[in-house]
């Protein structure tokens, strides 16, 4: 096959009760000229016999890499730069994508494309979000996702290969929570445009094993990638966006990261302690915009354990 539309990079850890099915989703897609790129890094299960046996019996070009273990950011950078298509997605190996994943992202004419997404806990799915445009700059899309005003994940996109490999755009190692967004927002920075589809067509599954359910303080760590980002953008010249995340994300980020340890019954002397070790109470305190957030955030500033208080007998969300 020499002309490759599509590399969907599918990188793999221990999935063996879930790449048979993830694969069989791409496999058959309606879609034509698209690579598989599997990246094993280190299994020590079945996954990459089953990966092997599915891809061998299949009509589909693919490549399987195997590294050693060396996290999930270290496979995707594998598949990129193995990658021969015009176009990249991504696709985790505990996920399943709708028949119509590539041919609803496939133009060939944007920078990039977006679909949408469900979250899968058993047999319950969560609510699509509809955009009310099929068309919008990606400068304005990064406003709406450091506004918080959008749900988004980075596998929602398909990516021009250019954009990424001319700008040498990776997936920051040794992170496990929030590196997958960096490498969106800073993809989505060199681009012009993205074309919306309402259209569901990939499933995230959630399960005891997911990164995010396990990653405990680490899910702090997101500040730091956003701090990181602000100075990406700041040698870019779009001081616009470097405020945005000072004053909206990072604060945002700091907030709903708290409450979800308050939600699953951490310990708040350790909670508290992690913030003020972090600096994050003085993060915090530089959030501008929604009136009723921000009185949420001076009420915490002014006394934690009121707030905490309040917060386990109302269960408030924070939006």
């Amino acid at each position: 096959m020499d002309n490759i539309k599509v590399s969907v990079i599918v990188p793999v850890y221990n999935n063996c009760e879930y790449i048979g099915n993830t694969l069989d989703s791409i496999i058959n897609q309606d879609f034509d000229d698209f690579e598989i790129i599997v990246v094993d890094d280190g299994s020590t299960d079945d996954s990459l016999e089953i990966v092997r046996g599915k891809l061998s019996s299949s009509a589909v070009s693919y490549e399987i890499i195997h590294q050693d273990n060396a996290g999930v950011s270290q496979a995707r950078n594998r598949g990129i730069n193995k990658s021969r298509g015009d176009y990249l997605i991504f696709v985790d190996a505990d996920d399943f994508i709708a028949r119509n994943h590539l041919s609803e992202l496939y133009n060939g004419e944007t920078d990039f494309s977006l679909i949408q997404l469900v979250k899968k806990d058993g047999d319950n799915l969560s609510v699509p979000y509809s955009f009310p445009e099929s068309l919008i700059s990606c400068n304005d899309f990064i406003k709406m996702e450091l506004n918080m005003e959008i749900p988004f994940n980075f596998c929602q996109l398909m990516y021009k290969a250019s954009i990424i490999k001319e700008n040498n755009i990776k997936f920051t190692p040794n992170l496990i929570y929030g590196e997958d967004t960096e490498f969106a927002l800073k993809a989505l920075s060199f681009g012009d445009k993205i074309s919306i589809s309402n259209e569901v067509t990939y499933y995230y599954i959630q399960h005891g094993q997911s990164a995010i359910r396990t990653s405990e303080f680490r899910r702090f760590e997101i500040v730091d990638i956003f701090e990181n980002l602000a100075k990406y953008y700041q040698t870019q010249g779009k001081d616009d966006l470097v405020n945005l995340i000072i004053t909206s994300r990072i604060p945002k980020a700091i907030f709903g990261n708290m409450n979800y340890f308050f939600y699953n019954d951490y310990d708040f002397d350790e909670v508290i302690s992690k913030m003020r070790q972090l600096d994050l109470f003085t993060k915090l305190s530089k959030f501008e915009g929604n009136s009723k957030f921000k009185f949420k955030i001076k009420l915490f500033l002014l006394s934690p354990k009121i707030y905490y208080k309040m917060w386990k007998k109302f269960k408030n969300s924070i939006d």
